[in-house]
Formats: C-alpha cells, sequence, structure tokens
C-alpha cells in the first residue's frame, strides 16, 4: 500500500483533530488531492475494509482500518524523528507521510533502533 497508506494515515490523525467522519475536504486538503481523487481513493479504501466512506460526510476508520493505520503512524513518528534529529531535513513530517507505507517493519525498528542509539551517545557525560 502506497499512496493510499497516506490517506489512511490523515484520516488516523484527523480523528485527533475534527473526529469522525473525516471529511474528504479535509483530507484533500492535507493531501493536496482533488476532491475526485479523494473519494476516488476512500471508496477503494472502503473496498479492502480499511474504512467505510459516506459521500459528503466523510471516512470512518474500520477495526481493520484502525490497526493498519496505527502502524502507519508508528512508522511516521520514527521516520519523523529520524529526519528531523539525524538528517535535519526542513519538512520532516512531509517526508514522513510520503514515505510511511512504503518500509518495512524492519527499516522502522533500525531507524528506532538507531535513533536510541543516537540518544544514548547524546546522554554520555564526555567530560567525566
Amino acid at each position: 500500500m502506497t499512496d493510499a497508506s497516506q490517506y489512511l494515515l490523515v484520516c488516523y490523525l484527523a480523528v485527533q483533530d475534527v473526529g469522525e467522519p473525516v471529511p474528504p475536504g479535509y483530507v484533500a486538503d492535507e493531501l493536496d488531492r482533488s476532491p475526485a481523487v479523494v473519494t476516488e481513493t476512500l471508496q477503494r479504501l472502503e473496498d479492502h475494509d480499511y474504512l467505510t466512506y459516506e459521500p459528503y460526510d466523510g471516512a470512518t476508520l474500520t477495526a481493520h482500518g484502525r490497526e493498519k493505520a496505527a502502524e502507519l503512524y508508528e512508522t511516521h513518528v520514527v521516520l519523523s524523528t529520524f529526519f528531523r534529529d539525524v538528517l535535519e531535513l526542513e519538512a520532516p513530517e512531509r517526508e514522513a507521510m510520503a514515505l510511511a507505507g512504503n518500509v518495512s517493519a524492519l527499516v522502522t525498528e533500525r531507524v528506532a533502533e538507531t535513533l536510541l542509539e543516537t540518544e544514548d551517545i547524546d546522554a554520555v557525560d564526555v567530560s567525566a
């Protein structure tokens, strides 16, 4: 799941901001997509049981969709942190959003380990 992952992640994050159902216009604004593309993608996600979609009302994540979106969110957080703290990118959230659905659990785990190692190194008192 590539581009569709971004839609799931936006819906997952939107639940905290605007609640459910997530308006299609909100998704379109967040992903800079046309309303027609958003509607088509949300309908495809509904076909795969990730969410239910009601035209004009919006999308509501299913249990299956919430589980997948939570996994994507975890990857998003790890990548965002890595891009911000290690690579010092200007738009770490946007970069993480674009990649979250394309990175395996193994890569996410290794990046998280790298971040922890970096924090451990930063925490060491070198003056002693």
